[in-house]
């Protein structure tokens, strides 16, 4: 089997010692991304587009997500997250967790993670 790694680039990748995304066995995993913002909806649409790019590099897009996982330390905040979620995955939507739980630090206010059909396996 082969495996592929995509990294982003980004500090903690090599730190904590992991990829934004694996392409394996069929599939795209995605890690769990936060992103920037002042509130949990500019952070959703941060990371939604962390994820995007990933994805892209896979050669895969948001309709090809079977799964996500949504982490939020205030379920609360998942709400006003819903029309973005929605308009991203229209009329593909994956099968769905979400979990309220403390993140790596308290800023962040959604991680999200997802699993996609890799290119081969789509088409």
């Amino acid at each position: 089997m082969t495996i592929r790694r995509i990294s982003s680039g980004g500090e903690f990748e090599a730190k904590v010692g992991y990829c934004r995304a694996v392409v394996a066995g069929g599939f795209v995993h995605v890690a769990g991304t936060v992103g920037q913002g002042e509130d949990v909806v500019a952070q959703c649409r941060s990371v939604l587009a962390t994820i995007e790019t990933a994805l892209a590099k896979a050669g895969v897009g948001f309709a090809d997500v079977v799964r996500v996982n949504y982490y939020l330390p205030d379920a609360a905040e998942f709400e006003p997250c819903w029309p973005i979620l929605a308009e991203t995955f229209g009329a593909n939507p994956p099968a769905a967790t979400m979990i309220e739980c403390n993140l790596i630090a308290p800023e962040f206010r959604i991680e999200i993670e997802v699993t996609a059909l890799a290119a081969s396996a789509s088409s």
